[in-house]
């Protein structure tokens, strides 16, 4: 394959991240572009990433590239995803897809339209410990998984220059619909097919939040697997940091993500560490995948479908919370069909 040109939308702190993301790489993906409002911070990017060229308007870069990295506020992913998808480029977008499901659907619909991929930054599918978990839990190691539980403890607060992260209507929600999306992602992923969940949030402790700044959420599996997740932007102090752990029939696995270790506990046995992975990026494996389907013209792991599906589990997630119901997650597997606009609000 050709050495890849990739452009970079946004500068706005994750580009270090994604230098390391294309560590090992040159031969397959070079960064010829970058692009920020701020024109200071688009030509640090350059220098700091060896680009060709800094821009303030994305539209100058797109003939210098062939795919587009896009890292902005969640309210411009689409007008941004649909542009760059128009002009022909491939498109890996950090998470979540877009705002609402009609915008969702639109870059999906178009990218398959021109034959693009269209990828979504859901780095942790693509983290080495989430990926051992996933290879443990299907190769029997701690017999029938029952109940999967995920802790993500931190804080967050954005600066005055980014004050789009506190709101509802440039966030698309609050710090579930953000950082959650992640988490609900990969429960879809290990699990299976949703079928009920329930969600409680506050910004309480997170006043800067116009939404919720912290979140528990309860799932139920058609496979009568159940679930919890716990985030917070408000953490003061943790122990548990950034955790997963998946209880099965035979021991548990611990997932430790700020460690680096996945260990597999059982009563009355020593701690067995499986993987220790330390250093190791994810935005290594999701920019390799991100290559590796351009190439194949293979659909991501991470594909707009699955986001949207994730998403959707998010949005009845929130309504069935203001109208103090459970909600019903039936139709929103990964595997199941999604070009029906409308699956967003809860049945009736």
């Amino acid at each position: 394959m050709k050495q890849m040109r990739l452009g970079i939308i946004g500068c706005g702190g994750m580009e270090k991240s994604h230098e390391k993301g294309i560590e090992g790489l040159e031969d397959s993906v070079r960064i010829t572009a970058v692009c920020d409002i701020v024109e200071e911070r688009a030509g640090k990017a350059k220098e700091l990433l060896k680009a060709d060229m800094a821009v303030t308007d994305y539209k100058e870069m797109l003939p210098f590239v062939d795919a587009v990295l896009v890292v902005l506020p969640h309210h411009l992913h689409y007008p941004v995803g649909m542009t760059c998808l128009e002009a022909g480029k491939h498109v890996l977008m950090e998470k979540p897809l877009a705002i609402t499901e009609s915008e969702c659907l639109d870059l999906v619909h178009l990218a398959d339209e021109k034959k693009l991929v269209l990828m979504i930054g859901y780095v942790m599918r693509y983290n080495p410990l989430v990926l051992k978990a996933k290879e443990l839990v299907e190769s029997g190691a701690i017999g029938d998984p029952f109940q999967m539980s995920i802790w993500t403890e931190q804080f967050t607060r954005f600066p005055d220059d980014r004050l789009w992260g506190h709101k509802i209507a440039t966030l698309g929600g609050g710090q579930f619909f953000s950082h959650g999306c992640h988490y609900v992602d990969l429960l879809l992923w290990f699990l299976g097919r949703p079928v009920r969940g329930f969600h409680i949030g506050t910004n309480r402790g997170t006043p800067w939040m116009e939404k919720e700044g912290s979140s528990n959420v309860v799932l139920e599996f058609e496979n009568g697997i159940t679930a919890y997740h716990f985030g917070t932007w408000g953490a003061r102090g943790s122990r548990l940091r950034s955790s997963m752990h998946i209880h099965g029939t035979e021991g548990m696995i611990d997932i430790r993500v700020n460690e680096g270790k996945v260990l597999i506990l059982k009563f009355g046995q020593p701690e067995q560490v499986v993987l220790d992975s330390l250093g190791q990026k994810n935005t290594h494996g999701q920019m390799a995948h991100f290559l590796e389907c351009i190439r194949t013209g293979n659909r991501p792991l991470t594909d707009g479908i699955g986001s949207l599906q994730s998403l959707r589990v998010i949005w009845r997630l929130y309504e069935a919370e203001q109208k103090n119901v459970a909600a019903d997650l039936r139709g929103l597997g990964l595997d199941e069909p999604w070009d029906v606009p409308g699956l967003s609000l809860l049945p009736e």
